[in-house]
């Protein structure tokens, strides 16, 4: 079997399915393997208003999807089979059939891309979909998943390069990592569940925002509100969550917030939310106040926040609730300049605890490097945890030093002494007598004794006192 179209309806369609209700014209794009799957799981869900495209290097997964639109690409590059794991065959398999792609999509006013980020049909070609309906001036989203651990290191980096390209072409980005589903699967699951858990996470994502366009509802949102909401906003997440009983509003809306796809990301400080509600005819106002006031609570205070509800009978006594939240403070305060991360580093490369207190001291002392020192810089000796961050000069003449860290500091006049200044005060030049009283006793060989006085090991004089910080 061989396909000798480059674009094909699927059989039996002479025209988009879309929902004459909405004039807005929306397209979901499935690319590679898994974006293909995901395509054919909302299409089976029955989720409409929307014209599906599929493309795929692979002629024989491409033969069984249900879109309406089918894309062969990279058919001279490729051949009919998958990209074998290297994006860079998917991107150019894309970019060979860019005509085509434009044709498709250059009357949408929003585009779904929808793809598995590591392989290479998906992670190829996904950037190159979105930077052609972008450049068509649609409002791009793309919903795609990042592998699990366990399928390696090189499969990770791809995924990763594939997502920082896909951020740069679309408006909005959800990415959700594969792994957030084994933290709450059953160990039985098996793996033809495991990726239909996967589409179906897909599928909520692309639907929890195209129904509240596509879809009739008591508060009806359009296309306008979404694009304020989705366009130019980079990072967005993706909350989903379900209550029944009587607290079932309050229970979605926590379930949203908390949701398993949210473990290494929330909802704070986002600047925009869009919440979809999704229930039968008898969710009440108060329901829908409830929901929004626990998803606001956790966004900025000035946050834009559209919401929508979508009648569902299918949900009887059930309440879903979809949140989609962007516009999160990039430049947050956590975040460190590359001056100040090295300023710390330095800092706490050279800090050293005796006791109660804290210096900050060189790594080697003045006879360790066994060179002239004319005078000290901030960073090459201590400063005081008392605030005391000025520049000291070496004497000249005296020089202090212990096994690990060295206490200089320059004589001060009588009336600014204080508690810490026998620590941080060299002494005066010793007389003749008091120098004497400061010779280690015949015998001693000097060196690593630490038993024995700094003073006596290091042959210095002038110090007053010797603090040992080394082995005891």
């Amino acid at each position: 079997m061989s396909f000798e179209y480059e674009v094909v309806k699927a059989a039996g369609t002479d025209s988009p399915a879309l929902n004459t209700a909405s004039p807005t014209k929306i397209k979901v794009v499935g690319c590679g393997g898994c974006g293909g799957n995901a395509v054919n799981t909302m299409i089976e869900s029955g989720v409409g208003g929307v014209e599906f495209i599929a493309m795929n290097t692979d002629l024989q997964a491409l033969s069984q999807n249900k879109a309406q639109y089918k894309i062969q690409i990279g058919q001279k590059l490729a051949g009919g089979l998958g990209a074998g794991g290297k994006p860079e065959v998917g991107e150019e398999s894309a970019k060979e059939q860019q005509e085509q792609i434009k044709e498709l999509l250059k009357d949408s006013d929003m585009v779904f891309i929808t793809a598995g980020m590591g392989g290479g049909t998906g992670t190829g070609s996904a950037p190159v979909v979105a930077k052609i309906a972008r450049d068509l001036g649609a409002l791009t989203v793309a919903v795609v998943t990042t592998p699990f651990k366990f399928e390696g290191k090189v499969r990770m980096a791809h995924a990763e390069e594939g997502v920082r390209k896909l951020r740069e072409e679309v408006d909005s980005l959800i990415a959700i990592p594969n792994e957030l589903i084994l933290k709450d699967a059953e160990k039985r699951l098996s793996v033809p569940m495991a990726f239909t858990l996967i589409n179906d996470i897909l599928r909520q994502g692309v639907q929890g925002i195209s129904d509240i366009i596509t879809k009739p509802g008591l508060v009806n949102r359009d296309f306008r509100d979404v694009e304020s909401v989705m366009k130019g906003q980079g990072d967005a997440i993706l909350g989903i969550g379900v209550g029944e009983g009587d607290n079932r509003a309050v229970d979605a809306a926590h379930n949203a917030i908390n949701n398993r796809l949210l473990v290494d990301t929330n909802i704070d400080g986002a600047k925009n939310v869009l919440i979809n509600i999704c229930g039968n005819n008898d969710v009440g106002i108060a329901e829908c106040n409830e929901i929004a006031q626990i998803i606001t609570e956790r966004a900025n205070p000035d946050a834009v926040v559209l919401w929508g509800q979508v009648l569902d009978e299918s949900m009887e006594d059930k309440i879903s609730v979809t949140v989609i939240a962007t516009g999160f403070n990039k430049s947050s305060a956590a975040e460190k300049t590359p001056e100040i991360q090295k300023v710390e580093e330095q800092i706490n490369s050279d800090t050293i605890s005796i006791d109660n207190f804290v210096k900050i001291g060189s790594r080697k002392t003045p006879v360790e490097t066994a060179a002239p020192v004319q005078e000290t810089k901030k960073n090459d000796f201590m400063t005081g945890i008392f605030g005391n961050d000025q520049i000291y000069e070496d004497d000249k003449n005296h020089s202090a030093a212990s096994s690990s860290a060295s206490i200089m500091s320059e004589e001060k006049p009588a009336e600014k002494k204080d508690f810490m200044s026998d620590f941080t005060r060299a002494s005066k030049p010793q007389s003749q007598s008091s120098a004497s009283s400061l010779t280690p006793p015949a015998g001693f060989s000097g060196g690593d004794d630490y038993e024995q006085p700094a003073i006596w090991r290091r042959n210095l004089e002038g110090l007053s006192r010797g603090i040992s910080i080394g082995k005891k």
